[in-house]
């Protein structure tokens, strides 16, 4: 396992986004949804650089599995429980990968008629990307490799990390 970000770089890192999604929502009614269980740590972290009153929701989406990669169709296992209509709506997860999951929930939300609907993410990851589409708002680019920590997971494991890193699935790294 090596250290891609330790903890000060994250911090320093969330603390940009922060300023950055308050000034780009300035007088705005803004509701963040967090994307379980992988965002909710990077969340807990922005909401409260977000110098504005927010909205906070969570949902719960299904693509990977236990797996290292995407299994097909994005399933919404737990969904927005407040409307997003009429609403300035960000979403919040760990990362960006092929993408397949943000569109589609994206567009999930798009049909219940927000006024906009952005995607923030600690981790660009752009190697694999197959949706056509970029975050509004990132902490870090990675073109390659399996990321772990500050809620990336590999089956589960490695989340409560302080820092991210980057594992090899497969050798032994992952399996509890």
């Amino acid at each position: 396992m090596k250290v891609l970000f330790n903890a000060g770089e994250i911090a320093r890192k969330v603390k940009e986004l922060g300023d950055e999604i308050t000034a780009a929502y300035e007088g705005c009614n803004l509701y963040i949804i967090g994307i379980l269980k992988g965002g909710f740590i990077f969340m807990s972290d922005l909401v409260r650089q977000v110098r504005m009153p927010v909205r906070i929701g969570f949902v719960r989406l299904s693509s990977y599995g236990n797996s290292d990669s995407p299994q097909g169709n994005v399933r919404i296992l737990d969904d927005v429980e407040d409307a997003v209509q009429g609403r300035h709506v960000l979403i919040v997860d760990d990362i960006m990968d092929t993408g397949q999951s943000l569109l589609a929930f994206k567009k999930h939300l798009e049909s219940k008629g927000p006024i906009s609907v952005k995607i923030c993410t600690m981790i660009n990851k752009t190697q694999r990307r197959i949706a056509p589409m970029e975050p509004d708002f990132y902490g870090f680019q990675v073109s390659e490799g399996f990321i772990v920590g500050y809620g990336l997971d590999y089956a589960e494991d490695y989340r409560a990390l302080p820092e991210i890193c980057i594992i090899e699935p497969g050798n032994g790294e992952g399996n509890a």
